[in-house]
Parts: C-alpha cells; structure tokens; sequence
C-alpha cells in the first residue's frame, strides 16, 4: 500500500491523511467517546461531502456510542432484510466466517431500492483477519467527470429502475414463503431514481447505477439498458477514483452513500471478519 498523503491540520487540531488524491481522509486524533461539539460534527460532515469517505482509527466505543456518533448526522435507518442486532435494531450485523462466505464483493451503493435511499453509513470492525477483508471505495463524483461528453449528454436526464430482488432471493433461499416474499416485495416495491444524481450540498454530478441494485432503464430496451449500464458500472473499476482501507479492529468507515460506492474484498474467506453498521437516512435522489 502506498503511503498516505498528509494534509494540515484540522481547524480542531485533527491529523488528517488522504488515502489517494480523490477520495477517502483518515481523521486521526479524535475520541468518539465523547460527545462532539456541534462545530466539529459540522466540520466532519463538511469533510465526508469533500472527500466522500472518512476513516477513524482506535475507536473502542460501544455500541450505543455508535448509534449516538451516527444520529449526530440524521435519523437512522433500520434494514429490513438483514441481521439487525436485538438490543439495537438501528446496528446491522456483517459476520462472515467458514460457514458464511462473504457476498458483497460487488460494487454498490447501499439501499438504492428506497425511495429515499441512505445519506451514509458508519461501519465498524469488530473483528477482521489478519490479512484481507479491505474495503474500496469509489468516487462516483469523478466517474461521471471522467465520461466522454457524448456519454454525459446521453445519460444526464435519465431514469434508472432500481429493486430489492436479491434479498428477495436470500428471503427464499431461507426458506420464506412465497407469501412472506410478496409482502416484503409489495412493501418495498422497485423505484426510480436518476441515472446522474446531484448531491444535494455540493451540487456535483455522480454516476447513481449500481450493479446490486438497479436493474434497467426506462424508455430503452433490455439490451441497449445493459449495455449503457455495463458501461457505467465499469467506471467504479478505475483506480484513478478509488481508495483502499485496510481494516483493523476498532477502526470505522463513514463514507457517502449519495457520490460513493464501495466493494468488500471476499479474500480472506475462510477467515473470519466481524462488523457492524449504522446507516444514516438520505433523502430522495434528484
């Protein structure tokens, strides 16, 4: 891994390193312990905007101080598909071990089968392998400046489908019924979103189709819609718009679900690794 670039200090005293030019910040310095004044969370929010991902290091917080750091920044979410945690519904549990291969080693953004898809998620390592288990995140804010203009000008006002269909699948490979499933389907039914999303605070254009979760275009054929789609999702691939975190125990990933994507590395299987995640409500993407 190549070495971190410095940047100054923050205005609160915080050392700050850039994972790679584009995306992704390590604030080093600060306790999540403590209750943070206003002005640093401003700041922090400032900076996830900015820089799309921040990393915190050393951070032995509970779980409740977890849910408490995140709900600075919004209302938060519960997952209606996934392993939320008893005590703490708003903490969903990603453990993977022999028995439970890893299976989001695909390029994403979180819930876009929402119609207010999520603001952003604060993930924290429990317990990781002694190597592998990175995370990589995308800026999808420099994919789309990084597109031809003849592909801007074709993809700028359309309308993407995006569907919960896998966990769908992972409801029936448990065993659900297929009553169960229809309720879950109807209740959360597939929804639209733009291709090219604007982040509501910076204005900036990002690429907002994921290879999880959005499944066609409207107004185009099948084809044609997966072949732009295939396209677009290419664009994650380019390192020149990602950074690499390598996990250890205690340290926290809060990236920006509205101009990022992320991929969790599978290859430490069969090794275990252990997370929990908190995610911030967004809004609806325009």
């Amino acid at each position: 891994m190549s070495e971190a670039i410095a940047l100054p200090e923050s205005p609160f005293g915080y050392d700050l390193y850039h994972l790679s030019p584009v995306i992704g910040t390590e604030v080093l310095g600060i306790d999540l312990r403590e209750p943070l004044p206003d002005d640093v969370i401003h700041w922090l929010y400032n900076l996830l905007v900015d820089r799309k991902v921040i990393f915190f290091r050393d951070q032995d917080i509970s779980q409740q101080q977890h849910i408490e750091f995140a709900r600075r920044f919004g209302e938060l979410e519960v997952h209606p598909f996934t392993s939320n945690d008893q005590a703490h519904p708003e903490i969903i549990h990603l453990d993977n071990d022999r028995d439970n291969p890893p299976y989001i080693n695909i390029w994403h953004s979180d819930v876009t089968w929402r119609v207010e898809p999520s603001l952003g998620s604060i993930l924290r390592a429990v317990e990781v392998p002694e190597v592998g288990g990175d995370t990589l995140f995308a800026n999808m804010e420099a994919a789309y400046n990084g597109l031809d203009d003849a592909t801007k000008a074709q993809v700028d006002d359309l309308i993407a489908v995006h569907d919960n269909e896998g966990f769908l699948a992972g409801m029936r490979a448990r065993g659900a019924s297929e009553e169960e499933i229809e309720a879950k389907r109807q209740e959360f039914p597939a929804t639209t979103h733009p291709v090219i999303r604007t982040h509501p605070d910076s204005g900036k254009k990002s690429i907002y189709v994921n290879r999880a979760f959005t499944r066609t275009i409207e107004g185009m054929t099948s084809a044609d819609a997966d072949a732009l789609l295939n396209k677009l999702y290419q664009t994650a691939w380019s390192p020149d718009v990602q950074c690499r975190f390598r996990w250890r125990q205690n340290s926290l990933a809060f990236w920006d679900n509205r101009a990022a994507q992320h991929f969790a590395a599978a290859d430490y299987w069969p090794h275990t690794r252990r997370m929990e995640r908190v995610t911030i409500i967004g809004d609806r993407p325009r």
